[in-house]
């Protein structure tokens, strides 16, 4: 069945202005020229109606015109307050809503991830992390922390968050449906319209999101919600310009993300930065060495193409050269091939020219690349040009080397993982490693000795998420998906939980119990004990 989506303007759909078609990756990774001629042919209108029901074509999402651009951003601000006056207790049942019935198609979902590119195993680990972002007990907590409420000498005071208005969410290109739902459906639930720009890049699975997930669940307020698909040079520079946004939501690089923060401070509107990562496991001397391994595999999960896989290790010398050889050892297990396989996590690389300078470098400066690199295709076969590269594994010797190089400083977003050797094997060295990141969206530690863990967890001040002992990219309930620190979050980054950072703190004082004489005396509001007549 052909998936064919509209344009959604103020929760209605309308037609377009043209058609992004989708074919099918591992079609398209046997057969590239035939697929991308297909693709063509279709996308500028010169296919003829036999085209539409070819067997490589999953779906087809329109792009959206300035016209309807604007004439979402309108209804949203026309709409918000009505949303926004909706009781909490409702929104959150909007929330519980959407779990379930993602719960219940995630098999349609699943389809089109892995249509789109995603290895199956990566595309299960993405539904996994939605399901834990709108899990019941995580939009709990966040609705728990929405507001306070105090008596104190007669008043009652409350801390209340109340909604920015209208958030424009720019979703990340490489995983747009899952990005999507850990952002939109909180951001709507704090009481926000959203408008949705769709990438033209990779449309199809948030647009199945957005249109038959999101949108049926808003009967009666579905105004606040648009799904719009255009390029976001052209969508940004409007959404900074419009009185009719608030916030902007955005996914990507870290450069452009920077220079996007500071564009809307010049416009007055709030950015919520969701930027590059270079996540680091550390595995210290007294680790389960067997299951830091498996954590430091998920560096190539999507070829390490996902902000939440690890980018480098540091480990302990005691246990280095264990920890390498295992390593060496799955590494070289891992197989390429169509996204439709179960043992596959390897996805075709986006940057393999940088792939290359980094490894180069890395390589004439001292450090050593232990196995991988290799170019190939989706058969394994090793060609120049192939989409694939074999995962690489490089081993540093020493913090302070590591600190010289691209391939342990800076976001890869590639299938390489950098292994640093922790000299010295200090604790405090470690922990001023990872506090010197310029990224900062996780850190996960291996380790038992009760004293390592409270000293990491105490004085790391870097990232958004600290795990200890667990999968470094696993999902769980209540715990932030996103948000850091630094590059990755920007100078106001943190944790996110998107119902608190698409909101703003109000605090509201009602006097209630003050007799009038000490209502202007400043001195009885202060006192320990409650007013006096």
């Amino acid at each position: 069945m052909l998936r064919s989506y509209r344009s959604l303007v103020g929760g209605h759909p309308a037609d377009g202005v043209g058609w992004v078609h989708w074919v099918r990756v591992g079609d398209m990774l046997e057969a590239p020229y035939d697929m991308a001629a297909l693709k063509a042919t279709l996308d500028t209108g010169e296919a003829g109606p036999d085209a539409l029901t070819h067997p490589s074509l999953v779906g087809r999402v329109a792009l959206s015109s300035p016209g309807q651009r604007r004439q979402a951003l309108a209804a949203a601000r026309a709409h918000q307050p009505a949303w926004g006056r909706v009781p909490m207790a409702e929104r959150v049942g909007f929330v519980t809503a959407f779990h379930r019935v993602l719960r219940a198609r995630r098999h349609e979902l699943l389809d089109l991830l892995v249509a789109e590119g995603h290895p199956v195993r990566v595309a299960r680990m993405e539904i996994a992390t939605m399901l834990a972002a709108v899990h019941p007990r995580t939009v709990t907590v966040a609705a728990g922390s929405m507001s306070c409420d105090h008596r104190v000498n007669g008043r009652r005071i409350e801390l209340v968050r109340k909604p920015d208005g209208v958030v424009g969410l720019i979703p990340a290109r490489n995983a747009a449906a899952a990005t999507l739902v850990f952002s939109a459906v909180m951001t709507l639930a704090a009481g926000n319209a959203v408008v949705v720009d769709l990438p033209p890049s990779a449309p199809l699975s948030a647009a199945f999101v957005c249109h038959e997930l999101i949108a049926p669940l808003l009967a009666g307020h579905d105004r606040v919600f648009s799904a719009l698909c255009a390029p976001v040079r052209e969508v940004v520079p409007e959404w900074l310009a419009s009185p009719d946004l608030d916030d902007i939501y955005y996914f990507g690089p870290s450069g452009r993300g920077l220079e996007l923060a500071a564009e809307c401070l010049r416009h007055g509107k709030k950015a919520v930065l969701e930027l590059s990562a270079n996540d680091t496991v550390v595995v210290w001397r007294d680790a389960r060495v067997d299951l830091a391994i498996r954590a430091m595999l998920e560096a190539f999960y999507a070829s390490g193409q996902i902000c939440l896989t690890p980018n480098r290790a540091v480990l302990h010398p005691e246990i280095a050269d264990e920890a390498l050889k295992g390593l060496q050892r799955e590494i070289e297990r891992l197989p390429v091939g169509r996204p439709e396989r179960p043992d596959v996590i390897l996805s075709p690389v986006v940057r393999r020219a940088e792939f290359t300078e980094v490894v180069v470098e890395a390589v004439g400066a001292g450090a050593t690349l232990v196995t991988g690199g290799e170019f190939v295709d989706v058969h394994g076969v090793p060609r120049a040009r192939g989409p694939f590269i074999r995962p690489a594994l490089l081993k540093v010797d020493g913090l302070e080397q590591a600190r010289t190089l691209r391939a342990a400083r800076e976001e890869t977003f590639c299938p390489l993982l950098t292994a640093v050797i922790a000299d010295p094997p200090h604790v405090a060295d470690v922990i001023a490693f990872l506090n010197a990141n310029r990224y900062g969206l996780r850190n996960s530690l291996w380790a038992t000795d009760p004293a390592v863990i409270a000293a990491f967890a105490t004085e790391v001040r870097n990232g958004g998420t600290l795990k200890v002992n667990d999968s470094h990219l696993g999902p769980v309930p209540v715990l932030p998906v996103d948000g850091g620190t630094g590059r990755t979050g920007g100078p106001d980054g943190e944790a996110n939980l998107p119902m608190l950072r698409t909101t703003h703190l109000q605090a509201i004082s009602t006097a209630t119990d003050v007799p009038d004489d000490l209502l202007f005396d400043y001195s009885s509001a202060v006192a320990d004990g409650p007013p006096v007549g």
